[in-house]
């Protein structure tokens, strides 16, 4: 699959200057961003209703229908416009006169064009989030200028979200900040169902700057780009919007929170720009960077990250996404990940869908003198660190991003069919998982599987984190099959654990009981073209590589290789090591020497490090 080529608004971005002392990383400057900003907004107007409430924009329905479909493009765009206009530039494209007719349009129930009620179709409750934050960043520009009768039926509008019911995840947040927008406008809202959605969410916090988009059977593995873009940042959103009648400390706590994620989060891209390709609503691409172009509006002081290194992030991420197509030929933003791939659609994705991504533009009500656009782009260094609650190993090698997953799996206690996206061991920014859980004939990536006496593989889900260290990680999960989901056979169970070093995770399985199947443990897959590195390679006797093929397609590319090796015979009552590598260039030697003793795994490095994975 070659690489999407570049629309026009690449082009016209590429043409101006960049800054390479300021910008050694990425050479691009606030101008670039605000040109890709501006550009994506002239691109829509062609498919704007008469009254400008709704984009048409060509492209299979969601479910939810083109009605709700119009409002999303139009209220995830209209945040795109709020940060231009909040940061006080010029307007010289007139976005605020634009904007302004849809939200004259939306909320009448007479208009040909009008919006959904937020009590008529469950996704506008989400646009109607977005809709307010963009109204408060631009409010001298467009609310307080738009005549009284229309602020009263957008307020109408806007109060739907009280006694209406939210899902018990992230949605949260959306009716608090919709109701915090009505509350500093004198509207009404519900200080009983604040409250509770404020206690509901804190208890979604596991802790050191992470949460879990909802705690089901009260476990904590509902962990993506969710608790970037909206359990922080719409937690910040609603004291910020609230101002003084914010709950008292609450934005005490809320950016002590974001402090302590920050550090780890810029970690999670790598030194192409890209973001983790991990997780649920990936089409919102670089949405991934809200954050942190957010954070010092938010923040006084760099809370451990200087503005150098959160500009970096921006500026990375929105070059690459650019660059590799994600605006397409009509500069119009398309459903995929570098280009379009329909294949990541979900039923909630609309046309207008990837327009989360501008929350990504939010770095531009900072203005121009502003430490986040004047200090020097900064990286992290190469290395480990964990994110211990949600169970991750979080490495860099040769500016390659991976993670080691010990503790996400999108699942309650009862047995889910594996999920590509969060059950994998391994995910990367410049890797994708092969989008097949059931009916393989071969390991997937990232796996480690015993087949039982069909030759059927195990599946992962419910998984439970043991423990975590710096560089080591353990966790378990019953071997368990299935042929539809939902009838399920179960299996011996397996403890893994991991050590994360430099290109190189070595992965250690127990067999904790009997199996007759043999066992398999995979590493990433790459399309055959990929200029990556993708290698398992045995530490223990016993284990014979093995390659697949899938002919499946990624975001990255088709035709994926999966290496993984694989025990010939059955792997009851044993320990199998082996290393699984990962690399931006050819696969290094310097492997450790791996002792096994009982349930004891000890691991030296060819410098003479070792560590030790007790996996009893």
């Amino acid at each position: 699959m070659s690489t999407p080529q570049p629309a026009a608004i690449a082009g016209a971005v590429g043409a101006l200057d960049e800054d390479r002392d300021r910008s050694p990383l990425t050479g691009w400057t606030r101008d670039h961003h605000r040109l890709v900003a501006d550009r994506s907004l002239l691109a829509l107007r062609r498919w704007a209703s008469p009254g400008h409430a709704q984009f048409a924009l060509p492209g299979p329905a969601s479910n939810a229908g083109p009605v709700s479909d119009g409002l999303e493009a139009f209220a995830r765009s209209f945040l795109t416009a709020g940060f231009l206009l909040g940061s006080g530039d010029d307007d010289p494209h007139d976005h605020a006169g634009f904007y302004a007719a849809g939200l004259t349009a939306g909320p009448d129930g007479s208009a040909t064009d009008r919006w959904p009620r937020l009590d008529e179709t469950r996704q506008a409750r989400v646009e109607a989030a977005a809709l307010v934050i963009a109204l408060h960043e631009s409010r001298s520009r467009i609310w307080d200028r738009l005549d009284a009768a229309v602020q009263e039926r957008l307020v109408d509008w806007l109060s739907g979200s009280i006694g209406t019911a939210y899902g018990d995840n992230n949605w949260r947040w959306f009716q608090n900040v919709t109701q915090a927008f009505l509350r500093s406008v004198g509207g009404p809202w519900d200080q009983n169902e604040v409250e509770s959605n404020l206690d509901w969410l804190d208890a979604c916090y596991l802790g050191d700057g992470w949460y879990s988009d909802g705690r089901p059977d009260g476990r904590g593995g509902n962990v993506d780009w969710y608790n970037a873009w909206v359990m922080h940042l719409f937690s910040l959103w609603y004291c910020r919007i609230l101002d003084d009648q914010a709950p008292a400390d609450r934005m005490a706590v809320y950016r002590e929170r974001l402090a302590a994620f920050l550090p780890q989060g810029v970690r999670l891209f790598g030194a192409s720009g890209a973001p983790l390709f991990q997780g649920r609503s990936l089409v919102y691409r670089f949405a991934t960077t809200g954050l942190f172009g957010a954070a010092p509006v938010f923040l006084t002081g760099s809370a451990g990250v200087e503005p150098g290194a959160l500009r970096r992030v921006c500026s990375g991420a929105l070059r690459w996404f650019v660059e590799q197509g994600a605006y397409g030929a009509d500069d119009v933003l398309s459903l995929g990940w570098r280009g379009r791939f329909e294949p990541m659609r979900q039923g909630y994705s609309g046309p207008g869908s990837p327009y989360w991504a501008s929350l990504g533009f939010a770095g531009l009500l900072l203005g121009g003198d502003h430490r986040f656009w004047t200090d020097t782009e900064t990286e992290p260094a190469d290395g480990v660190a964990p994110a211990r609650p949600v169970g991750w190993l979080v490495g860099r090698h040769h500016g390659l991003v991976r993670v080691v997953n010990h503790g996400v799996d999108h699942s309650g206690a009862a047995p889910l069919v594996e999920d590509p996206q969060y059950c994998r061991f391994g995910y990367s920014e410049l890797a994708a998982p092969v989008p097949l859980a059931v009916g393989v004939t071969a390991p997937v990536d990232n796996q480690v599987v015993v087949a039982d006496e069909r030759g059927r593989w195990s599946h992962r889900r419910p998984l439970e984190l043991v423990r975590i260290d710096d560089v080591t990680a353990v966790s378990r999960h019953w071997a368990r099959w299935t042929d539809d989901g939902e009838r399920w056979d179960e299996g011996p169970e397996l403890i893994t654990g991991s050590v994360l070093r430099d290109g190189v995770e070595v992965r250690a399985v127990r067999v904790a009981g009997q199996t007759g199947g043999a066992l398999a443990i995979s590493g990433f897959a790459l399309p055959e073209d990929s200029t990556l590195t993708s290698a398992v390679i045995p530490l223990t006797a016993g284990l014979a590589v093995r390659s697949a093929v899938h002919e499946v397609a990624n975001p990255y590319g088709e035709s994926l290789v999966v290496p993984y090796v694989i025990t010939d015979a059955g792997a009851g009552d044993q320990v199998h090591v082996a290393a699984v590598v990962l690399d931006q260039r050819e696969a290094e030697a310097a492997l450790p020497s791996v002792v096994v003793e009982a349930a004891v795994v000890t691991v030296r490095w060819p410098d003479g490090r070792t560590h030790r994975l007790d996996l009893g």
